[in-house]
């Protein structure tokens, strides 16, 4: 064989082995990801009405219950109450930098206007697209909107004649070519009908098939789950290459559970936000609205003790990275913004109470001060504490042999009682880390 067969041989197998080959996430839409830090997760179907698990109660369930679940829940579903705007607004304000959400859940209960299946939002008396009004109000504050969508679809199946069930036969696009087909077309409506799409968020066993189709027909998405990792209601022992991606409830159920419900406080939100960030992933934060469209009381208060946590420290959650070397020194937390050469060490787990204008010293093992390190608490100008015109809250740090001592006063009011529980955030310039 001459060489101009040889290399026509090759060119056939690069092309045949180019057409298999898995696509991904663009690199630069990654890093981008990666620097939004915090996201907003929105749980909500027409069975929230019953404050059950979203879904899942289908699984096992008597015909009876399928059928009345299917036919008759979306009849009373009315979230008269529901405020785009209202929610976009929070969402803000909390210094979130996208929304994930859920446009259709496993029951195959569509929550956008679409022609593929009457089991959806405008076939309920509110008769409205709420997809659509969600997005118009994100984009309206800047926010950017992700996708949750579950491959899986037990309606779709059931109509087949199918067991419902996750693991079941024909559950999943991969092995259900109809089902594959269907999932398509809807996919087309929401990546379509609203403008660009930023993220996508698959939830099914297999669903490598679906991945790719987004991969090839709408490259700008950033796909989380089914291309990165997305470990649920918890969080690694260390850090992860980037970028992934912690999705966590504040309570103990995804939707909205109005009884028998437990949430975790605002603190260890906050806390865990930092941890998460700390080991170079995202954190998207899950609500449950009710069936009438508000956001629980609950939920809102913890969404706004991180808004106002996030007002003054966002800085050092926002455009980082994981510290090298060491990402923790006792209760102390590091992140790194290596472009402005800056490293944010976030104080965290303190007993007893920090009221305003007192100071505290922390040894930091793995840094060293350069003639160059400036030090300071985010959100304070370091210079007055309210009505103690006496007391000095200027940052300081020393440098020892064996660690960095910095020496910082907690001197910004926020709470009228002057006493301040959640993590306080030290920038340092210029310093470097010691392994």
């Amino acid at each position: 064989m001459n060489r101009s067969g040889k290399i026509s041989i090759l060119l056939i197998v690069l092309i045949v082995f180019s057409s298999f080959a898995q696509l991904k996430n663009k690199p630069e839409l990654n890093e981008k990801f990666m620097d939004m830090g915090f996201g907003i997760f929105i749980h909500w179907s027409m069975d929230s009405q019953l404050g059950s698990v979203i879904s899942h109660s289908m699984v096992g369930a008597s015909e009876d219950y399928v059928n009345r679940y299917m036919n008759e829940l979306p009849k009373t579903f009315y979230p008269n109450k529901f405020d785009p705007d209202e929610w976009a607004r929070l969402f803000k304000l909390t210094g979130a930098e996208y929304v994930m959400f859920t446009t259709k859940h496993h029951n195959g209960f569509c929550m956008w206007d679409t022609k593929t299946t009457s089991f959806n939002i405008m076939n309920t008396p509110y008769g409205k697209d709420i997809t659509g009004m969600l997005v118009k109000s994100l984009r309206k504050f800047g926010l950017k909107v992700g996708f949750y969508f579950s491959p899986e679809d037990f309606s779709f199946i059931h109509k087949q004649g199918h067991l419902i069930s996750r693991k079941g036969e024909m559950t999943q696009t991969t092995e259900n070519e109809a089902l594959f087909e269907y999932d398509k077309k809807q996919l087309d409506e929401l990546f379509t009908k609203y403008g660009k799409i930023d993220l996508a968020f698959f939830d099914s066993f297999s669903k490598k098939n679906i991945v790719q189709y987004v991969h090839e027909k709408y490259p700008d998405i950033v796909v989380t789950r089914g291309e990165m990792q997305t470990p649920e209601q918890k969080i690694p022992d260390g850090a992860m290459e980037g970028p992934w991606e912690t999705c966590m409830t504040m309570g103990t159920q995804w939707q909205y559970k109005p009884t028998n419900e437990t949430y975790k406080s605002g603190t260890e939100l906050i806390e865990k936000l930092i941890e998460i960030r700390a080991k170079g992933g995202n954190f998207l934060l899950n609500i449950g609205p009710k069936p009438n469209g508000e956001i629980p009381i609950e939920q809102e208060e913890r969404l706004r003790e991180v808004a106002l946590w996030m007002f003054v420290n966002n800085e050092g959650i926002k455009n980082i990275r994981p510290a090298p070397h060491k990402i923790k020194d006792g209760d102390l937390w590091f992140t790194q913004n290596e472009k402005e050469n800056a490293v944010y060490v976030f104080i965290t787990d303190q007993k007893g109470e920090w009221f305003k204008g007192f100071r505290r010293n922390f040894l930091i093992k793995y840094l060293k001060a350069t003639p160059k390190t400036t030090i300071s608490v985010l959100g304070q100008n370091d210079k007055v504490v309210e009505y103690w015109p006496e007391n000095n809250p200027e940052s300081r740090f020393i440098q020892h042999n064996k660690g960095l001592e910095i020496s910082i006063s907690r001197a910004h009011r926020v709470y009228n009682n002057k006493i301040w529980p959640n993590p306080v955030v030290v920038k340092l310039t210029n310093v470097e880390f010691t392994e």
